[in-house]
């Protein structure tokens, strides 16, 4: 199973960006997708899951109304859109993917996802 993320970058505040993760190795349309992240010194925390068939989504409080995850599962790719950034967004953010069996209230934790990509760095600055 591979997932690699990419579209990382630095950005100034108030700026966009779109990170994409692409899938293989793993029947990508029965599988929930995340996104998280990770900033200096602090744990992982959950961003941004979307279910296998596309129709729930959940966002962390931080960043919602800001992000949007998507997913595009005829390209086995999921997409996280960045919008109005600040510079608390600065982190490595990582795709990574669960069981589709899993419901909504199993999105936030970082131990329910088997699989994780090696991570893009995003860097928003003031």
């Amino acid at each position: 199973v591979q997932l690699q993320a990419s579209g990382g970058g630095l950005v100034q505040a108030g700026g966009s960006l779109r990170l994409s993760c692409a899938a293989s190795g793993l029947t990508f349309s029965n599988r929930n997708m995340g996104w998280l992240r990770q900033a200096p010194g602090k744990e992982r925390e959950f961003v941004a899951a979307i279910d296998w068939s596309g129709d729930t989504t959940s966002y962390a409080d931080s960043v919602k109304g800001r992000f949007t995850i998507s997913r595009d599962n005829a390209k086995n790719t999921a997409y996280l859109h960045m919008n109005s950034l600040k510079p608390a967004d600065t982190a490595v953010y990582y795709c990574a993917s669960q069981s589709q069996w899993y419901g909504s209230r199993r999105f936030t934790n970082p131990s329910n996802y088997a699989y994780w990509g090696q991570g893009t760095q995003v860097t928003v600055s003031s």
